[in-house]
């Protein structure tokens, strides 16, 4: 009874709150770091973005972490939802003198909208390229063109460093199975695998004549609701779990602070680099 108690207690919601919402950062620091790539303007830069993609979607270990991050989001979420409402329930009359912008900061008091928002930002953001990657049948191939003898030709780029020309797909000499695989039409015998062109969909995502502009200053503003979360979650959830040492306590805050603007910015870049600046 004491254990079911423990676990069903605003104190043990609070202790997963921190823990899951540390765990995202992580997640947001090492998923920065592969879209940071997206800036670059070298000849091979899709290259190393689908090279980055393609191990992201493939390798054991990261998929053991991706299912943990689905997990934690959806578990961070429940929880905020679960504690905001016990919270109204434990205080249903406000108090006489209720001042809350002399005692917290504004997004201490609003962390549940904060939340939430960036919940249907993730849900959108996952539909739009996550989703694609994973499920799209008609997800492109990377591809690219080399000119020989003065005639440009197509080839699709394959994950051993080679090429299969694009003319021989379309002949029937090579067919495309499970989506990236080349095979020999005639032996049915697999010889090399494509690249997903995930940076394609994204340049096309944020450049999009008609809507481009306007899914760029949505994800923006995601950002900046995003910064708002962390800069009272970062330091809460080490003051939850019990860090709370005047010795470290300054350290944290600040470092919190500073995650808080470095993180979503440099995420928010990535879209207005990609909307104005690449060609």
């Amino acid at each position: 009874m004491a254990k079911s108690a423990l676990l069903k207690s605003s104190l043990a919601k609070k202790y997963w709150m921190a823990l899951t919402g540390l765990f995202l950062c992580l997640f947001l620091t090492g998923h920065l770091l592969g879209n940071l790539q997206l800036l670059s303007t070298g000849e091979n830069a899709a290259l190393h973005f689908n090279q980055y993609a393609l191990f992201m979607t493939t390798n054991p270990a990261v998929k053991v972490l991706s299912y943990l991050t689905y997990i934690s989001i959806i578990f961070h979420a429940i929880d905020g939802i679960i504690l905001t409402v016990q919270n109204k329930k434990a205080r249903p009359i406000n108090y006489v003198m209720n001042r809350p912008g002399k005692n917290t900061i504004w997004a201490s008091r609003n962390m549940a909208v904060l939340g939430t928002v960036i919940l249907v930002f993730i849900v959108t953001h996952m539909v739009s390229f996550w989703a694609r990657m994973h499920f799209d049948k008609d997800m492109p191939l990377q591809t690219v063109t080399i000119t020989a003898g003065g005639m440009p030709q197509e080839f699709y780029l394959t994950t051993d460093g080679g090429y299969v020309p694009k003319g021989q797909v379309l002949q029937g000499a090579v067919v495309i199975k499970n989506r990236t695989e080349f095979y020999d039409a005639a032996a049915n015998v697999k010889i090399k695998e494509g690249y997903k062109d995930l940076y394609k969909i994204t340049v096309a995502f944020f450049k999009d004549a008609k809507l481009g502009l306007v899914y760029t200053i949505l994800y923006v503003i995601s950002m900046v609701v995003l910064g708002f979360h962390l800069f009272h979650g970062f330091g809460s959830a080490f003051q939850s779990l019990g860090a709370n040492n005047p010795k470290y306590n300054g350290l944290i805050k600040n470092f919190g602070k500073a995650f808080a603007i470095v993180v979503p910015l440099l995420f928010a870049v990535i879209p207005v680099f990609i909307h104005f600046i690449l060609k």
